[in-house]
């Protein structure tokens, strides 16, 4: 039987992204028939493989994994992983959902607003590729009033050197004295938060309203829903239009 990376057979499975299995293994919390797994081992699926003390994998089952993607609105205050180093509510629990699902990409703690949740490996792993170019859309406060010329460093592209990269080119609208919204095709950690602060401001508010063609409309805190039949077959055209350019 053919053996798959052990971060990519977690994935598949609907446990976690690959970027997320990578980190539990990582953290000792994935294990092979009673071991703790080491990183870039492979597997055929057919190992007691358990992550986080339960049960992975449909092995000897034959069971067919349903799929699931569903649009949530974060509140703050919560996180996405589900690790105790924040001490903090997390998201899945959140939800509560009857299958196991997991965040597509990150939303930091401080932040709010449009989360994807799924099942599906691949399709996450898809959407959080950054060099697809796929467009997240945020409305963000900082806290003191800006000037055109910070809008257009915003637009330009502002240099982070703690991280030593210079962000892309990216559209920013002026929303009022504090407010504006802005358009990312990349995701680094806490990238629009950076941003500001290079700059001389500090963010007060941020929250994601788009993902891709994937809007949180009014979806209130805390709440979920199923994508639309509408939505995902847009967004497997804009996932393929990605993968092509």
């Amino acid at each position: 039987m053919e053996s798959i990376r052990l971060n990519k057979y977690l994935s598949g499975q609907g446990v976690c992204s690959r970027r997320e299995a990578d980190r539990l293994i990582q953290l000792g919390k994935v294990t092979i028939d009673g071991r703790t797994a080491q990183m870039g081992e492979k597997v055929t699926g057919q190992e007691e493989i358990c992550c986080e003390g339960k049960p992975v994998g449909t092995a000897g089952r034959g069971e067919a994994i349903e799929p699931v993607l569903l649009v949530v609105n974060k509140p703050q205050g919560i996180v996405c992983t589900t690790s105790d180093k924040d001490r903090a509510p997390n998201v899945v629990d959140l939800v509560g959902y009857q299958t196991r699902i997991y965040p597509v990409g990150r939303l930091d703690k401080d932040s709010e607003g449009l989360l994807l949740m799924t099942n599906q490996g691949e399709l996450a792993n898809r959407i959080i590729h950054a060099g697809n170019l796929h467009e997240k859309e945020y409305l963000v406060s900082v806290d003191r009033p800006f000037d055109r010329a910070f809008i257009r460093q915003l637009r330009d592209g502002v240099e982070l050197k703690e991280l030593g990269v210079t962000t892309r080119p990216c559209q920013v609208k002026a929303e009022g004295e504090k407010t504006f919204r802005i358009i990312l095709t990349q995701g680094m950690n806490r990238q629009i938060r950076r941003m500001c602060e290079t700059l001389g401001y500090h963010v007060v508010f941020l929250k994601r309203v788009r993902i891709m063609n994937i809007c949180l409309g009014k979806l209130k805190p805390g709440g979920f829903r199923r994508v639309t039949e509408e939505e995902f077959n847009q967004l497997q055209k804009l996932l393929e239009k990605g993968r092509r350019k």
